[in-house]
Parts: structure tokens; C-alpha cells; sequence
């Protein structure tokens, strides 16, 4: 098995079984996972912030930053290699309130609202998720299973 760690405001997609997307430490920030059963083709985003119109030069640069320039981009990537809409099992992480005990910001809660907008306009259903709360979260996409696990402070389930 090989490891492909996604950064940070960073997507992957794979079409090898033998990979193993991963990304660290989901706070605020939103990772979704698709996987196509049928062709074993896995893609993984985390992104930071919901909306692009804060900063059109960093989602230029950088559309895995956010919520509205990345997801659509780690879908099209995955139909790239041969992924299909009405196939894909979409799994959602993260969202967490750190750092902002006031909801001040609400960061987490923006970027999930985002991503359902999206999700809902283009008839994406989510098949599992574990959102909100106060805590940080590892997220696992098993490109060969679909299976995907979270880790969260010494404790990991499948989600």
C-alpha cells in the first residue's frame, strides 16, 4: 500500500489500488472522498475556506483551497479517469469549531453549508459523514475498498 498524503488546501485523485489518500488534521477545514466502485477510482480534497470571491488570486492559484473551485475540480479530475457521477460514494469529514469558541468566524459551519449548496445543486448525495463538534480529524480513503476511516484523538472508526 502507498501512501499519498493530501496537504492542506490540496486534492489527489488515483486510479491504483494500492493507494492510500490521507489527509491530517480536519479542523475547520472540510475532506470529502469519492470513490467509483466499479472502475476503483478514489479522489480526496481538503479544503480550507468556503468561497473563492474572498481571494480570486489564491483560487487561481490554488482551487483546492476552496469549498466553491476545489470540489468541482476533484470531480472532474476523478471523471477524468473514468469515474462516474451516479457511481461515486461521497463521504464528508471535518467542520470542527477550533479555535473560534465565540463562533466568531464559524469557519467549519460555512464550509459545510458551502459544500451542501454545491452538493445540492449538482444532485450529489452524501453517503456518510462525521461533521461539526470540537475536534480534529485523520481522514483514510482506501482507493482499492473505498473503504474510508477517521481518526480522531486515539480512536478510529470506518466512516
Amino acid at each position: 500500500m502507498t501512501s499519498q498524503t493530501i496537504d492542506i488546501a490540496d486534492l489527489k485523485v488515483s486510479a491504483d489500488r494500492r493507494d492510500l489518500l490521507v489527509t491530517y488534521s480536519l479542523g475547520s477545514c472540510i475532506g470529502v472522498t469519492i470513490w467509483d466502485p466499479e472502475v476503483r477510482v478514489g479522489g480526496m480534497i481538503h479544503y480550507m475556506l468556503p468561497e473563492s470571491s474572498i481571494s480570486p488570486d489564491k483560487a487561481k492559484a490554488n482551487p483546492a483551497m476552496f469549498a466553491d473551485s476545489g470540489i468541482p475540480r476533484l470531480f472532474r479530475a476523478a471523471y477524468e479517469v473514468g469515474a462516474v457521477k451516479k457511481r461515486l460514494v461521497v463521504k464528508v469529514a471535518g467542520g470542527s469549531q477550533l479555535l473560534d469558541d465565540n463562533g466568531t468566524f464559524n469557519i467549519g459551519k460555512r464550509n459545510y453549508v458551502m459544500l451542501r449548496k454545491i452538493f445540492w445543486k449538482n444532485g450529489i448525495l452524501i453517503d456518510a459523514e462525521d461533521v461539526g463538534g470540537s475536534i480534529s480529524r485523520t481522514m483514510r480513503l482506501n482507493v482499492g475498498s473505498g473503504r474510508v476511516t477517521l481518526t480522531t484523538r486515539n480512536q478510529e472508526a470506518e466512516l
